[in-house]
């Protein structure tokens, strides 16, 4: 085959996979078929083919009462639109979603039709959950719309804990399920645009303290890659459902990855096979450090392989009035506006990142925690992991990112010219504290 696309491959020991989802295709003609098809295009053309795929749900329109249709619509997916997959030769792992488990009978359909997934799941989930060994990787696949718990935004734990202990000697873990534990792009929303609050914090816990590096998802149209407590949420929701995605922030993709004892690396390929997005994780820690001086400096401070590390310690004064305090401004040369500033903000003194790229637009917003009296902060800006690349490292060295409802981050930002510590670049929102310290990594 011509044109083809160097995959990433393991450096040693390792695995190579493609993850995409969301193509709600299965009718023949539909507009999604068209647009499904041209990411198939783009996974047949990768050099060597991935050792399997991970789909994460809404490989269907479906959401209909009529089974003998919704069973229709898995037959075409299957027989014709994934026909140019070798299945025997590279394994197809699915999850669950919305638009195919919507329903008790909708259910009963999926693991019908899926008869190739393992029958490993917890009782009643047969095939809707289900986990994978393959050497030292483990694919644990979690059913987020479980109809006995109460539908969409639902997940069982208690089995998906017990598996990954009784998996602890895999050297990779993965979790793969339909909603996002986290909002993505600002699409929050319990039980609809992610899983419910009252499973997030067990959910996400029994990973972080199973060791698990990923947890794969889709749902929201579109790709992002965020981290909390030292977990990835990577979210790809590009196979082929174009119509409802922003344009000009998401596209249409697939996501090939590569693990070995380096770690995680991706690279998010558009329907021309262009990689318009990469990462490498976890993150190479920067040889401290370089202290940034006081003031006003016309100097471009730039981040190493995509990530600016800053490391700002000092302490606050007593008294604080809620005006925000600057650790570190920067706007463009001859610019009118920061178009980045860090520090503290309101009387609880949370920490606050915005970016401005335009003149004229509104700042968008990231959070952090409140900030005690005596502080010491390593963040990371990350400009190819979008809103979810401002992040802070938390105790014991585990990366979480800042709270946002952007659908954008530091890619639009670039590194500006002109940089301000202690105060912005106009020398208000001065910090009124003792022994600031800005230090670039």
């Amino acid at each position: 085959m011509t044109n083809r696309i160097p995959a990433l491959i393991p450096s040693g020991p390792g695995h190579q996979f493609v993850f995409y989802g969301d193509s709600c295709s299965g009718v023949p003609g539909a507009p999604h078929e068209r647009s499904h098809r041209a990411v198939n295009e783009v996974v047949k053309r990768l050099s060597p083919a991935p050792e399997f795929i991970v789909f994460p749900g809404d490989e269907v329109i479906g959401l209909t009462n009529d089974m003998a249709a919704l069973r229709a619509q898995w037959r075409y997916w299957l027989n014709e639109e994934m026909a140019w997959l070798d299945r025997t030769r590279i394994p197809l792992f699915n999850a669950t979603g919305n638009h195919t488990t919507y329903s008790a009978e909708s259910e009963a359909v999926f693991a019908e039709m899926l008869p190739h997934l393992p029958a490993n799941g917890p009782d009643g989930q047969k095939r809707l959950s289900y986990f994978v060994r393959r050497d030292d990787l483990l694919l644990v696949f979690v059913h987020t719309a479980w109809s006995r718990l109460g539908g969409e935004g639902h997940v069982e734990t208690e089995w998906l804990d017990e598996t990954l202990k009784a998996n602890a000697h895999a050297r990779w873990k993965f979790v793969v399920g339909h909603h996002p534990a986290f909002p993505v792009n600002g699409y929050a929303g319990p039980y609809a645009r992610t899983i419910g609050d009252e499973h997030v914090g067990p959910f996400w816990g029994i990973l972080r303290d199973n060791g698990v590096l990923v947890y794969l998802c889709s749902h929201i149209l579109a790709f992002d890659a965020q981290v909390h407590d030292g977990v990835l949420q990577i979210t790809s929701a590009g196979a082929g459902t174009a119509h409802r995605m922003p344009e000009e922030i998401e596209y249409l993709h697939a996501v090939q990855m590569a693990i070995d004892g380096g770690g995680l690396r991706y690279q998010v390929l558009g329907t021309a096979g262009e990689a318009r997005e990469q990462l490498v994780w976890p993150m190479r820690l920067p040889d401290w450090r370089t202290p940034l001086p006081h003031g006003r400096a016309s100097a471009r401070i730039r981040g190493e392989n995509q990530v600016l590390h800053l490391h700002i310690n000092g302490t606050m004064e007593d008294q604080v009035d809620g005006r925000r305090q600057t650790f570190l401004a920067a706007q463009s040369k001859g610019g009118d506006h920061d178009s980045l500033w860090i520090g503290l903000s309101g009387e609880k003194r949370r920490l606050t990142v915005t970016l401005q790229p335009l003149s004229g637009r509104s700042p968008h917003y990231w959070f952090g925690p409140e900030i005690g009296a005596a502080f010491d902060l390593h963040l990371a800006l990350h400009s190819g992991m979008g809103p979810g690349g401002i992040m802070l490292r938390g105790h014991g060295g585990t990366w979480t990112s800042l709270k946002t409802s952007s659908a954008w981050g530091l890619e639009r930002l670039g590194w500006p010219d002109e940089w301000s510590v202690a105060q912005d670049t106009v020398g208000q929102c001065r910090f009124t504290g003792t022994s600031l310290e800005v230090a670039k990594g």
